[in-house]
């Protein structure tokens, strides 16, 4: 049934019911559906001219969906449950149209950019009014451990496009739920890292007197971060096994100051690799030394980082300090 875009990685893969007849697209977007998500039921007052695209994009332990359609109205059954061999949750930010979700007896009503996170464990409904574009990203139960103190609610949870880091979510989801290609772009670890700690901290906001302790936490691994940051293949949770640490600590430490771990990290490689490219004696090194000295495997993946933390490319950095 998927039939892989023209992209430059095969990983991205797209369901269309324009591979259908008019009168069995509704049948054919079900078994996309079941096939690229889960068991579950739909219906819709436009069965007659249904028109739906998903496009599937797995990272290393998420995957990206976008999925644009008519109007429609899904259903998670128990007797889908029973059926389903794995029990995830998906985060959705619907783009355009308000729409709500249906569980544990209650009943949220959403606008375009609220988040929202669904238990498939848990029967659900969700209700598209007028029309489908929205980002789902599949989340494996244990991974929503490593970041959720509680996992198991009745209830679906959401994160409010406008209020703190419910805005930042939203803005991660939306902009990927209008190109789910920029994230062929990213590390995997790395875009996963942000949606884990930006669930965190708007789904369980730290409490204000907590943040004592994670300050010492934060300059602790500050610290550590400075004296790895020449290494490659830099992961969040290493960092949380020297500090003796959960992730989830290490994660909340950083949002009680309004930073993000790997986001912090990005800072301190390239503060890195500002001082290498002010020494007269490193001006004869390649850009792509001075990256690999900050544990960068990439050129291009340093490029974007030194463009993103400072404003200009690394050369023009260089140009301007020298007055040229």
């Amino acid at each position: 049934m998927p039939a892989v875009l023209s992209a430059p990685d095969t990983r991205l893969r797209e369901w269309t019911t324009a591979q259908a007849r008019p009168r069995e697209r509704l049948d054919y977007w079900v078994g996309a559906i079941c096939e690229a998500f889960l068991e579950m039921d739909c219906s819709s007052s436009a069965a007659d001219h249904f028109n739906g695209q998903l496009v599937h994009l797995p990272l290393q332990r998420l995957a990206v969906n976008r999925v644009q359609a008519s109007t429609q109205d899904v259903y998670r059954t128990p007797a889908a449950i029973a059926k389903s061999k794995d029990q995830p949750f998906y985060l959705i930010t619907q783009i355009e149209q308000p729409w709500l979700v249906k569980q544990g007896g209650r009943v949220l009503q959403l606008r375009p950019g609220d988040t929202v996170l669904v238990d498939a464990a848990q029967a659900y409904e969700l209700h598209f009014p007028h029309s489908v574009t929205c980002l789902s990203v599949q989340m494996p139960r244990a991974w929503v451990g490593q970041w959720l103190q509680t996992v198991d609610l009745s209830h679906a949870r959401v994160a409010h496009r406008e209020q703190g880091w419910g805005a930042m979510l939203s803005a991660l989801s939306l902009q990927l739920g209008r190109q789910p290609e920029l994230a062929l772009q990213m590390a995997p670890d790395w875009l996963e890292a942000q949606f884990g700690a930006l669930l965190a901290a708007s789904m369980e906001p730290v409490a204000h007197r907590n943040t004592s302790g994670s300050g010492d936490l934060r300059a602790r691994a500050v610290a550590l971060m400075q004296e790895r940051r020449g290494e490659t293949g830099w992961r969040a949770d290493e960092l949380a096994v020297q500090l003796q640490v959960s992730v989830r600590s290490l994660h909340r430490a950083f949002t009680a100051a309004g930073e993000t771990v790997m986001g912090r990290w990005r800072e301190e490689r390239i503060a890195h690799a500002c001082e290498l490219l002010a020494q007269p004696r490193l001006a004869g090194l390649h850009m792509a030394e001075v990256g690999r000295r900050c544990g960068y495997a990439d050129a291009s993946h340093f490029g974007r980082d030194f463009q993103r933390v400072m404003g200009v490319t690394p050369q023009r950095w260089v140009r301007d300090r020298r007055g040229h």
